[in-house]
């Protein structure tokens, strides 16, 4: 079974959390293929205040400049990415960090003019990640993209892992975030959704910003071909060993349940 594990950026900042999930993602059952996806953009944000640049952001992506662009590569693709490597390294992982870039993983073009060097995959090259799963290696990797032509793209991490997952023929692909799940119009954790129900709550307002993000990456990626998709919160205690044991926890957004047995639950 292949999963496809996206990492938030803001667990990365906590070093307890970090070392639990390195810890469940060392003792991942034998069989599981797992690839690791991370963000960083509080550890980014943090990195280019200290130097006096400002983030500017256009519907949740971050404009990137020459000078952004370089902070990326510093930030995600060497400090957060290595400090979780050895994370994981420590806990008895043999993680590989990588990011797009690297033998064309996933490469991208511009997203948009006004975004600067912002890029949206276009390709991935799954054969990669196969190579690394088959020989018991744990990809790790950052949400950074190349081009043929040796350009390089900062991407919204819930993209990459969504485009790693369809590429890789994972059969589910986890979020985990700082949040419980996906919240319905009433504000309680849904335990399920469509990819119907999920554009839904985008369309309405309900789903704005860091979620809506989420879900369109998790709508794409189920479209696709990944069975289930889950959103869950990722400094739950033991939340890798009950999700890979089969229990619910946070939002699963799949095409296989029945809408009418959906039933808001109370946040824990």
């Amino acid at each position: 079974m292949r999963v496809v594990i996206k990492l938030g950026g803001t667990l990365l900042d906590q070093p307890k959390t970090l070392k639990a999930l390195a810890s469940q993602i060392a003792s991942l059952p034998a069989g599981l293929q797992p690839v690791i996806v991370h963000g960083g953009g509080k550890q980014m944000t943090k990195f280019l205040e200290e130097r006096g640049v400002e983030s500017r952001f256009v519907n949740g992506l971050r404009v990137t400049t020459p000078e952004v662009l370089d902070a990326v590569l510093k930030v995600f693709a060497g400090s957060v990415n290595k400090q979780l490597v050895a994370a994981l390294v420590a806990e008895g992982a043999p993680a590989v960090g990588l990011s797009g870039v690297d033998a064309k993983l996933a490469e991208a073009r511009p997203m948009k003019e006004d975004l600067g060097a912002v890029g949206r995959i276009t390709r991935v090259n799954g054969e990669l990640l196969e190579v690394l799963c088959d020989a018991s290696f744990l990809p790790v990797v950052a949400c950074v993209a190349g081009d043929a032509d040796g350009n390089i793209y900062n991407v919204n991490a819930d993209q990459m892992a969504s485009a790693l997952a369809i590429a890789f023929d994972a059969d589910r692909l986890l979020f985990l975030t700082d949040v419980e799940g996906v919240r319905g119009p009433g504000g309680a954790i849904l335990s399920h959704l469509t990819p119907d129900d999920a554009k839904k709550l985008i369309a309405s307002g309900v789903a704005t910003g860091g979620m809506q993000a989420k879900l369109e990456a998790a709508c794409e990626a189920v479209d696709q071909g990944v069975s289930e998709v889950v959103i869950a919160p990722g400094a739950a205690p033991g939340i890798l060993d009950r999700l890979t044991a089969g229990e619910a926890a946070g939002t699963l957004l799949s095409w296989n349940w029945a809408p009418e047995d959906e039933e808001e639950e109370d946040e824990e």
